[in-house]
C-alpha cells in the first residue's frame, strides 16, 4: 500500500528554531529540506484569493477532514490562534468522533 504525507510548515532545521519566521519562510525551508524528497511527500502547496468555497468542496470530495487557513506572514504558535481557521467536513469520520465525545 502506497502512502502519502503534505507537510504544510518546519518548525526547526539543523538545530535553528524556526517557529518565529513566517510561515512562507518556513514553507521555502521546508521546500530546500525536501528537495529530492522521495514520492510520496509533497509540501502543501499556497492557495491564493477567493478560492475558499471551491477549494473546501473539493476536499470534501476528496474525503479529506477539512481544511485549515493560515496568514502566509505569520510565525508559528501552538495551540488554537485567531491567524488560522480550521473548517470540518461534517460527512468525514472524524466528526462522528467530535459528536460522539460531546456530552
Amino acid at each position: 500500500m502506497k502512502s502519502s504525507s503534505m507537510p504544510s510548515t518546519i518548525l526547526a532545521m539543523d538545530g535553528d528554531d524556526l517557529r518565529d519566521l513566517p510561515l512562507h519562510l518556513r514553507k521555502t525551508n521546508l521546500e530546500r529540506l525536501l528537495a529530492g524528497r522521495p514520492d510520496g511527500i509533497t509540501v502543501a502547496p499556497f492557495e491564493r484569493g477567493e478560492i475558499g468555497p471551491d477549494l473546501y468542496r473539493a476536499a470534501c470530495r476528496m474525503g479529506l477532514e477539512g481544511l485549515v487557513s493560515k496568514h502566509r506572514d505569520r510565525p508559528y504558535r501552538g495551540g488554537r490562534q485567531k491567524d488560522w481557521i480550521k473548517v470540518k467536513n461534517r460527512s468525514h469520520p472524524a466528526m462522528d468522533r467530535v459528536m460522539e465525545a460531546l456530552p
